[in-house]
């Protein structure tokens, strides 16, 4: 691979980076939000673990790999709006006539957010464990658990940044990310079995890149290395990426001058 391309990506990155920690609101609400989700989720639902043909475990055993997974999801807005911020301060534009690739433009944002995954996703499993959840696949199962959440997220930031450059607006990227986020965490099996969601829910969740991720999560924590499902979550989410980070590089082509 190119020298001048990795640099371009590992400048605009470490750029990503430096503007996130000079923003500490950023890094406290990314925190606060999986503690938020764990403790309202599994105390609200906590019963749900009681009834007839519920996984084994309990709630919060199941619940967590939802939760793990709503960290890039509801974090992903943030590269949208940061690709909107590029463009009206006119650093978009000043990038765009240098020799930097535009490639390199993209990928340096989201691997920001992918590092950035991992924080929120480490709190998820601290807090976890604090309330009785367990990874019985051990520390390669927990490293696979958070390769699998950035893996994710690249493919969520893909989809705002593809908003971001295409709205030029930061209130459309908001709007649009509870959207499209919303549905995909609700009608999924992050918060209830699939056996337990209705048969369009069901029908939903088949073709949801969300409900493939967090079974692949929750076999990790609870079941153990199912490569099928595992495999399965990384294959979806190859196509999502593809789809979206693709549709990011052509908006960059396109839209952006």
């Amino acid at each position: 691979m190119d020298h001048d391309f990795l640099f371009d990506v590992w400048h605009l990155f470490v750029r990503a980076l430096k503007k996130t920690i000079r923003t500490p609101i950023v890094i406290i609400s990314a925190l606060a939000l999986p503690v938020l989700f764990l403790v309202l989720f599994t105390q609200i639902f906590t019963q749900f673990g009681n009834l007839p043909g519920f996984p084994a475990g309990g709630y919060v055993q199941f619940a967590v790999a939802g939760v793990i997974i709503m960290n890039p999801l509801m974090d992903s807005g943030g590269a949208g709006e940061a690709v909107v911020d590029d463009i009206n301060s006119g650093f978009l534009s000043k990038m765009l006539v240098t020799p930097a690739n535009r490639t390199a433009i993209v990928l340096g944002r989201l691997l920001h957010d992918m590092v950035m995954v991992l924080l929120p996703v480490g709190i998820t499993l601290v807090l976890a464990y604090a309330l009785g959840a367990t990874v019985i696949t051990g520390a390669p199962g927990i490293l696979l658990i958070f390769l699998t959440a950035a893996f994710f997220g690249l493919a969520m930031s893909g989809l705002t940044m593809a908003i971001g450059v295409r709205t030029k607006s930061s209130q459309a990227v908001a709007g649009l990310d509870l959207v499209i986020a919303f549905p995909l965490m609700f009608v999924s099996t992050a918060l209830v079995p699939y056996e337990f969601l209705p048969h369009w829910a069901q029908a939903f969740s088949n073709v949801n890149p969300f409900s493939y991720v967090v079974n692949a999560v929750r076999v990790l924590m609870s079941t153990g290395f199912v490569w099928s499902t595992i495999l399965a979550a990384y294959a979806v989410t190859a196509v999502f990426a593809a789809v979206t980070i693709g549709a990011t590089l052509y908006q960059f082509r396109t839209v952006v001058k």
